[in-house]
């Protein structure tokens, strides 16, 4: 479904083919506003393979546009997913990001709670740009293991610039960008209640858990709706 340019998801994690490559990155007004002003990151958001909904306002700019509701599909959503299908496939999983403590906390607890998965990961420097050395280095561990999954838990833009660029060079069949869950999932940072992202009010949560990441983000998603605003109004006089 097109949201203001960008060709958004509106299926199921379980429509998507396992067996052939998928580049899956989340979508926000956040990540819309970023876009705007940084062309490599929104040609990374729309040669995205699934570019899923991660964002209250993207669902209402879907109402608003067309009538239909799509269903969120968070970061954690897609964790959640393709780490059940991996269980039950006995798939092998690589964890790109973070740093190393965090990544040995992931094979911890996967191993207790996933213990079909064969699983490692990768730490890669801690920079605002990755070298041509950084990586290759970060595609070879990937591709000398072979998952069948490779997540990536690196800041945005930064995680959706690498995956595009390198996509056709990684040995695996699906590549997800999923931030913050890396932190979530090892209890480094925490996820509003179950019961609020339900409510599709996840969102107000985080503004009481870290305002700084709400002023942070402000200008992008004001950005967002205002030029939803200027869409519906020509639609509105073509009509």
């Amino acid at each position: 479904m097109d949201i203001l340019g960008f060709n958004v998801f509106n299926g199921q994690l379980s429509d998507i083919d396992h067996s052939s490559k998928h580049l899956i990155n989340t979508f926000s007004p956040n990540s819309y506003g970023i876009a705007r002003n940084d062309l490599e990151f929104k040609t990374a958001l729309k040669n995205t393979d699934i570019l899923v909904l991660d964002g209250m306002g993207i669902a209402i700019g879907s109402l608003l546009l067309y009538g239909k509701n799509i269903k969120k599909i968070a970061g954690q959503d897609c964790f959640d997913y393709f780490i059940n299908s991996a269980n039950e496939r006995k798939w092998r999983v690589f964890f790109l990001g973070s740093t190393n403590e965090t990544i040995s906390k992931i094979l911890g607890r996967l191993k207790k709670e996933f213990p079909q998965v064969v699983a490692t990961g990768y730490s890669p420097p801690f920079k605002t740009i990755f070298s041509e050395e950084d990586s290759l280095k970060m595609i070879s561990a990937i591709n000398a293991f072979q998952p069948n999954v490779l997540f990536i838990g690196m800041t945005a833009p930064k995680q959706e610039k690498w995956a595009y660029q390198y996509r056709e060079k990684l040995n695996t069949n699906i590549i997800c960008t999923i931030g913050n869950v890396f932190d979530w999932y090892v209890g480094n940072s925490k996820r509003p209640a179950k019961i609020w992202i339900k409510l599709r009010l996840e969102w107000l949560i985080r503004i009481f858990l870290r305002p700084e990441i709400f002023r942070r983000n402000t200008g992008n998603q004001l950005l967002f709706f205002k030029d939803l605003m200027l869409v519906l109004l020509k639609v509105k006089r073509i009509k």
